[in-house]
């Protein structure tokens, strides 16, 4: 069934909505909340939740792409979820990608670092803008949805070692393309 369809039968009021976004992209959103979580417990609840979220704000909202606007809120979700349990623990999977993204980014604190990064993320709007689409790909698939190496390897049908490569250029390159636009890393 198409977004367009879906969006329909939640304006209707439907349950089959749910039915049929969880048939669509439930198997994505899981994958999205796994790599945060890594608990397929905890990754479950946040992909009902998020299908909560939906059910309760479409309408109003009518989000296009459908799967962006889900996704978004799996991947908050789950990183609420992801900082309530292991305020003291370690998520090998999160954490890295944390860890490997946090050297190029400002932390925020107060208001006005919110502001900072609010501009930060529109730069890195930009700077995705200028990469190969795969490259741009692998970024998000990595920094966004929390994608392993080894699955963004399998994806791209490269070593995992190429892939951890082009990403470490990468961040070398959004870490230059940050301080040209006068951002202190």
């Amino acid at each position: 069934m198409d977004d367009s369809r879906i969006i329909e039968l939640f304006y209707a009021r439907s349950e089959d909505a749910i039915a049929e976004l969880s048939k669509k992209y439930g198997p994505y959103c899981l994958t999205v909340a796994k790599n945060i979580l890594n608990n397929t417990e905890d990754a479950e609840e946040c992909v009902n939740d998020a299908y909560l979220a939906v059910w309760n704000t479409v309408p109003p909202q009518k989000p296009d792409p459908l799967l962006s606007y889900l996704c978004r809120i799996v991947r908050n979700l789950a990183i609420m979820k992801y900082h309530g349990k292991t305020a003291k623990k370690r998520n090998s999977i999160y954490d890295v990608a944390l860890e490997e993204i946090g050297d190029c980014l400002p932390s925020s604190r107060s208001v006005e670092d919110e502001a900072e990064a609010n501009a930060v993320a529109e730069l890195i709007d930009r700077f995705l803008g200028t990469l190969e689409k795969r490259d741009r790909i692998m970024f998000v698939r990595r920094y966004w949805h929390s994608d392993t190496i080894s699955e963004i390897a399998a994806l791209f049908k490269m070593s995992n070692n190429h892939v951890s490569v082009r990403l470490s250029r990468i961040r070398k390159e959004l870490k230059k393309y940050l301080a040209k636009e006068g951002v202190s890393v």
